[in-house]
C-alpha cells in the first residue's frame, strides 16, 4: 500500500511545478500513465480468470451453491498476501534498482494484486464493479491533474497522509478481529480520503522527480516503474474502498 520512493529528497522548489510545459516531462508522465493503464488491464483480466473461471477459481476460493464466496483456500491466502511480501522484499533488496529489475518488480506486484482481486467478483455484482471502476477512473484523472497543475507544495500534506495511512492499516488489522461494521465503514471512508490525497501528492512528487533526475535515462526508467507502482496502488486501494462503500453485494 505504499512505494519505495516517498522519502526521496526534494531539491527543486515547489514553484518549479508551475513551469512551462516540457516535452520531456510530458513523455515521462505519459510513460507512467501508460504503465498504470496496462497494469489495470492485466489486473482486470487476472481477476476475471481467478474469480470466474472455475478450474482456477476453485484452486483459490471455496464457492457456495449460489456462486458466492464461502472461503479461501491456502493458495488464495498466499496470493492475497504475496504482494505485501514482494513489496517488502523490493524495499530492502533493490537498493540500486535498474529499469529492468524495477520493471520486473512492478509487473510481479500488478499480477499478484490482479490475481487476488478475483475475490471481488465473487462478493460484488459485475454492474457495481464496473460502475465503481468508472467512478474511480474519473476521480483518479481529476486528482492526478490537480497534483500535476497545482502551484501549492503538497509535501506537508503528503507526510500527513502517510501517517494517516499507517493508522489506517492498524485500524484494518484490529477490525479483522473485532469485525465491527461501523468501524469497517469508517475505515472505508478514511481510505477513500487518504488514497485520493495520495494520488495528487504522488503525481506532484513524480513531476518534481523528473526535474531532479536531470535527464538520466536509467534513473528515469526506474522512476517510471516506481511512479507507476505508486499510482497503481493508490488507484486499486481507492477502487476497493469505494466498492466497499457503494458496491452491491451478491
Amino acid at each position: 500500500m505504499s512505494d519505495f520512493n516517498r522519502a526521496h529528497a526534494r531539491s527543486i522548489p515547489a514553484d518549479r511545478a508551475d513551469m512551462s510545459v516540457d516535452a520531456g516531462l510530458r513523455a515521462f508522465m505519459l510513460g507512467v500513465y501508460n504503465k498504470v493503464a496496462l497494469g489495470l488491464v492485466l489486473s482486470a483480466a487476472l481477476a476475471f480468470v481467478t474469480g470466474q473461471y472455475p478450474p482456477v477459481r476453485d484452486l483459490m476460493y471455496t464457492v457456495g451453491p449460489d456462486g458466492r464466496l464461502a472461503g479461501m483456500t491456502l493458495l488464495g491466502m498466499i496470493v492475497a498476501f504475496a504482494p505485501l511480501g514482494v513489496m517488502l522484499f523490493g524495499a530492502f533488496a533493490l537498493k540500486n534498482a535498474t529499469p529492468k529489475t524495477s520493471g520486473m518488480l512492478y509487473w510481479t506486484i500488478v499480477a499478484l494484486i490482479g490475481a487476488g482481486m478475483g475475490v471481488l467478483t465473487l462478493v460484488y455484482t459485475g454492474g457495481s464493479i464496473a460502475s465503481t471502476f468508472l467512478i474511480t477512473a474519473t476521480a483518479f484523472g481529476g486528482l492526478s491533474l490537480f497534483g500535476y497543475t497545482t502551484k501549492k507544495d503538497l509535501t506537508a500534506f503528503g507526510s500527513f497522509l502517510i501517517v494517516g495511512l499507517f493508522g489506517l492499516i492498524i485500524a484494518m488489522v484490529v477490525n479483522m478481529f473485532i469485525q465491527n461494521s461501523m468501524m469497517n465503514f469508517i475505515i472505508s471512508v478514511l481510505g477513500v480520503l487518504i488514497f485520493a490525497g495520495l494520488i495528487a501528492f504522488d503525481t506532484q512528487r513524480l513531476k518534481m522527480t523528473y526535474y531532479q533526475l536531470g535527464g538520466d535515462e536509467a534513473a528515469m526508467g526506474v522512476a517510471t516503474n516506481y511512479g507507476a507502482l505508486s499510482l497503481y496502488i493508490n488507484f486499486i486501494n481507492l477502487f476497493q474502498f469505494l466498492l466497499a462503500i457503494f458496491g452491491d453485494r451478491r
